[in-house]
């Protein structure tokens, strides 16, 4: 006896009763949870004949033959009922699941099992789809309609070689770091919409971090200069995001240069633990002043106009990298971060890691980065100063030069054989 077989009919039986289940709750008179389980069995049983008796005709006579009992069960619905309801969702579901019976034998049973609980959780989910979908505003489905071209439309079609004179500038890994920003701006932006409004300002200082700590800082500094009595919420909320831009830096040199994150992550995971206390302290300090009720909400984070031009910026620091360490060693690379890092701290950092991946050493790559990180914090005090007010600037600069400081000791102090 195959007790394979035996198991792929288990599994079968299980995933039919799944989304029967959830149909069932829905109380459509088509098919419920007894027809899709036998549908799931029967999808199965049309795999086990066509692969026993090596016939290719087996499988879709049994798909028509089913199509055409939904047809027939929907034409008499029509006809018995005044008012028929429209919408194929539950037979285009029949069809899905007689063929994951039939793909349990012939094809990848955890593809199988991965589509069906999918499927299943669509089918649960479904009015709360319609209803988010119907929420959405003009910019929100332009964000995601922009998002999908980045990476669905413009990523495959780029040439995945080297070009230009220093042989470092590859479009599809450029265009992938693109995507890769866009995406994290994307998904903090949603989690804000979901959470944001009604969460209280430590979220709004860790949706900040997510989305962009730049954004927040401008925006905070603004409130604080319309309204003093802010200063220390704003200055709070400020330092959470820039604490909370750092776990964003460790996950961009994680997905770069994965086989080395051990070696590259601990400073900033003690600079991140640094500033979690600061940011603790100042929350504590702060606490009883008046909180601000929501976050500034954010512009759409995935404008093509931004994600082009950073896409420029990170080709125009990988080129700068590259050329400084030819011609000036490596002395002159720590120029190229502070000026990176001025620019934009997700560019420094995705150049800089991909020069690790290509040989760049990595007791001198982390503190490159590290370099410009501390840079971007410079640069958000004077954001502060410009935009807010002086009480703000205070508690603000106060955080960051310190932070500044720390980091600047872990780049002199760091012993090289600190890693995990």
């Amino acid at each position: 006896m195959d007790y394979q077989d035996l198991i792929t009919l288990g599994i079968s039986f299980g995933l039919g009763l799944l989304v029967g289940l959830q149909r069932e709750n829905t109380k459509h008179e088509t098919a419920g949870v007894r027809t899709f389980t036998l549908i799931a069995i029967l999808g199965t049983v049309a795999g086990f004949l066509t692969r026993d008796f090596d016939n290719p005709y087996i499988l879709p006579v049994f798909g028509i033959a089913i199509t055409a009992l939904m047809i027939t069960a929907n034409l008499v619905i029509s006809k018995r009922d005044e008012n028929p309801t429209a919408g194929q969702t539950t037979e285009v579901a029949v069809l899905l699941i007689f063929a994951l019976g039939a793909y349990l034998v012939l094809g990848n049973q955890i593809i199988a099992v991965i589509i069906g609980g999918t499927l299943a959780i669509l089918l649960y989910i479904k009015e709360r789809l319609h209803e988010i979908i119907h929420k959405l505003k003009d910019k929100e489905l332009g964000a995601i309609m922009t998002f999908v071209g980045i990476s669905l439309v413009i990523l495959p079609i780029l040439p995945d070689k080297t070009y230009g004179p220093l042989d470092v500038l590859n479009p599809r890994n450029i265009w992938l770091m693109v995507t890769l920003i866009v995406g994290i701006s994307v998904l903090g932006y949603f989690v804000y919409k979901w959470v944001g409004k009604k969460a209280g300002m430590i979220s709004n200082g860790i949706l900040g971090g997510i989305i962009s700590s730049t954004a927040t800082t401008v925006s905070y500094a603004r409130n604080a200069a319309k309204e003093s009595t802010l200063s220390k919420v704003s200055a709070f909320v400020i330092i959470a995001s820039v604490t909370v831009s750092l776990i964003r830096v460790i996950i961009e040199i994680g997905i770069v240069v994965p086989e080395k994150l051990g070696s590259l992550m601990l400073p900033f995971a003690l600079l991140f633990l640094f500033m979690t206390v600061l940011s603790i302290i100042i929350f504590y300090t702060v606490s009883k002043d008046k909180a601000l009720e929501d976050m500034p909400e954010p512009k759409n984070p995935a404008q093509f106009k931004s994600a082009f031009i950073f896409g420029l910026l990170y080709g125009l620091i990988l080129l700068a990298v590259a050329f400084t360490e030819k011609e000036f060693g490596n002395e002159g690379l720590y120029i190229i971060s502070i000026i990176g890092g001025l620019a934009k701290k997700d560019a420094i950092t995705l150049s800089l890691a991909q020069s690790i991946k290509g040989g760049l050493a990595t007791d001198l790559g982390w503190r490159l980065i590290m370099t410009g990180v501390l840079a971007n914090f410079a640069f958000k005090i004077v954001l502060v100063g410009v935009l807010g007010n002086k009480k703000l600037l205070k508690w603000v600069g106060g955080a960051l030069v310190i932070s500044i400081i720390f980091g600047l000791l872990l780049i002199w102090l760091w012993p090289e054989t600190w890693s995990f």
